[in-house]
């Protein structure tokens, strides 16, 4: 089937829920995708941070091909050698935790919420308000969806699961005022990736955590988007090391399997028994197998180092761009999820890309994410930096007077 015929066959029986773009994608390899009629595009968009190690990556291929041949579920009344091998790395990585796993980002955030009111009807005497962020994203299901700070999510399914406030990201003083005598946790991403690559200032994490102690409150980091190396350390909190009570991952876990997995403090994670939450997929072998490739990457291959030094120097050539350009805020981000802020629409420089065949998405309106995998070369960098400053030029604003 070519585009047109791939398309049309997806509209005919598809919900349109996603707005697709006119795009149809065959087959992929490290940071490239490959259309039904063979078109090459440079991916810096990685399904949203999903392919973190590329397309087809020989570690991920090779384990999915082996395990489909063993053992594709069971159920989780077994055991299977994949899920007890992954939840051992997720645990040692974390420091010690007990893991729960699921199949998105939404289950690993809805088990988080469910454990940390269920720690609080257990241990906390009987405390269930979650308190989160302004221009958060926490997933789609309605518990997730009501912790989830954006407006434009809720609208049409409300009213909202109760038992949740807001505050602005990054206000300290915010946070600490909002805390009730039914508090029992907080729930932050530590940098907002669907609310524009926010990063918050230097320390705010670690006030958070210590105000969690003072309080005796739970402190909830959802790492869905920036977990698993995105941020150039496997997971966004140790670059402050500020070690949550519970963490959420999915996306880039999988290696492009769907999967996610809730990690907890075994004293926090104690308050969960059987029966009290399940997940008929959690734990599927051959997702777990695929994500056992990830971890293995992430460790051997520097990886991990790659996407510090790489995305440095995306975020340092993006900011000698911006300086020739008047319609660019501000460059922000952190190892390989970077955001140039545009005072102006950005779907406009996103389909400029597209033309060029760089794949890249707006965020928040007015913010120009970049999610590459992270292996990507300082060459294909330079390929898709090139893109983007000509879709730049081409946007409103463009190029500063000279003076």
């Amino acid at each position: 089937m070519n585009n047109a015929e791939i398309i049309e066959l997806a509209h005919q029986n598809l919900a349109n829920t996603y707005g697709c773009l006119p795009l149809a994608f065959d087959h992929g390899e490290g940071a490239y995708l490959w259309d039904a009629e063979g078109n090459r595009y440079l991916d810096f968009f990685c399904g949203l941070a999903v392919t973190s190690l590329g397309h087809s990556h020989p570690r991920v291929v090779e384990a999915i091909r082996a395990q489909a041949g063993k053992l594709t579920h069971v159920s989780n009344v077994f055991h299977t050698e994949p899920m007890a091998r992954l939840a051992a790395r997720l645990s040692a990585a974390f420091g010690g935790g007990k893991i729960f796993f699921g199949n998105s980002g939404a289950e690993a955030n809805e088990a988080a919420i469910k454990l940390a009111r269920r720690w609080g009807s257990n241990e906390g005497g009987g405390r269930f308000e979650i308190i989160s962020t302004l221009n958060s994203f926490h997933g789609r299901t309605l518990g997730t969806l009501s912790a989830t700070g954006q407006e434009k999510y809720q609208q049409g399914f409300q009213p909202m699961v109760p038992g949740f406030r807001m505050v602005p990201y990054d206000d300290f003083a915010a946070l600490e005022s909002a805390i009730g005598a039914q508090t029992v946790a907080i729930m932050l991403e530590p940098i907002q990736g669907e609310g524009g690559v926010v990063v918050p200032q230097p320390g705010y994490l670690a006030r958070v955590r210590e105000l969690c102690d003072r309080a005796k409150l739970l402190l909830i980091l959802d790492e869905v988007q920036v977990g698993m190396g995105r941020t150039g350390r496997i997971f966004a909190w140790q670059h402050g090391n500020v070690r949550p009570d519970i963490m959420t991952l999915a996306k880039a876990l999988g290696g492009g399997l769907p999967i996610g997995a809730m990690v907890a403090r075994p004293e926090i994670a104690a308050s969960l028994t059987p029966g009290s939450h399940g997940s008929t997929f959690g734990g599927n072998p051959i997702a777990c197998a695929s994500a056992l490739a990830v971890m293995d990457a992430l460790e051997k291959d520097r990886v991990i180092e790659n996407a510090a030094e790489v995305g440095g120097y995306l975020m340092e050539r993006l900011r000698e761009i911006a300086a020739q350009f008047s319609n660019i805020a501000e460059v922000r981000g952190q190892g390989m999820i970077i955001g140039v802020v545009l005072k102006h629409e950005a779907q406009s420089v996103v389909d400029a890309c597209i033309k060029e065949r760089l794949l890249v998405n707006a965020a928040a309106g007015n913010v120009l994410r970049l999610l590459p995998p992270l292996t990507l070369t300082r060459a294909q960098a330079d390929d898709g930096l090139k893109i983007i400053e000509r879709a730049l030029r081409a946007a409103p604003g463009r190029r500063k007077q000279a003076v």
